[in-house]
């Protein structure tokens, strides 16, 4: 059995593996539901490498029924709680896409369900592209103002707003894009 097992041809994307934690360490990968895989276990060392491995699915799933890049929702929901179901913010935001109540209540999410909540923060977003695309130069950095500040704000500032918080998180989220991003081949 071992010298069959030995001896089975080796998949293409095995290099990846090799001498690595599964998914999480290696050459670069195919696609993205291993590349948001690897930055989840990069991120939060407590998600087992088969839950990082169903979140990055559901997130892909998500993004593309949204119209959205799947690396860029990994990255805001990377930041927004390290991929935790759990996380409770001072401002009393919750769960793994960080929403408000009344948000969550809006979008008919669990915010603690991580997979209704990966799937509300994908339609949120889209919803923001959709009005953004037209209105300004970088839809996604307006997107991700009013995700982190409101629309309201968004508005007001004509895109995104003056806010060192907000700045930090627009900035923050694309460097998290671009990181998912160099995972991939």
């Amino acid at each position: 059995m071992l010298n069959a097992a030995l001896t089975w041809p080796k998949p293409s994307f095995a290099e990846s593996l090799e001498g690595a934690r599964l998914f999480e360490n290696g050459a670069r990968v195919p696609g993205p539901t291993l590349a948001i895989t690897r930055a989840v276990l990069r991120t939060n060392a407590r998600i087992t490498a088969i839950g990082a491995l169903s979140l990055a699915t559901a997130t892909v799933t998500a993004a593309r029924h949204d119209h959205l890049p799947p690396e860029f929702l990994a990255a805001a929901l990377l930041q927004e709680s390290a991929y935790d179901p759990r996380a409770i913010s001072s401002a009393g935001a919750v769960g793994i896409a960080q929403f408000e109540p009344y948000t969550a209540q809006q979008y008919g999410v669990n915010p603690f369900d991580p997979y209704t909540a990966i799937a509300g923060a994908a339609r949120l977003f889209g919803s923001y592209l959709r009005a953004y695309r037209s209105r300004y130069a970088d839809p996604f950095a307006a997107a991700m103002a009013a995700y982190n500040a409101g629309p309201g704000a968004v508005a007001y500032y004509h895109g995104v707003p003056p806010y060192e918080e907000t700045r930090a998180y627009v900035a923050l989220i694309y460097d998290r894009w671009g990181r998912i991003g160099s995972y991939e081949r």
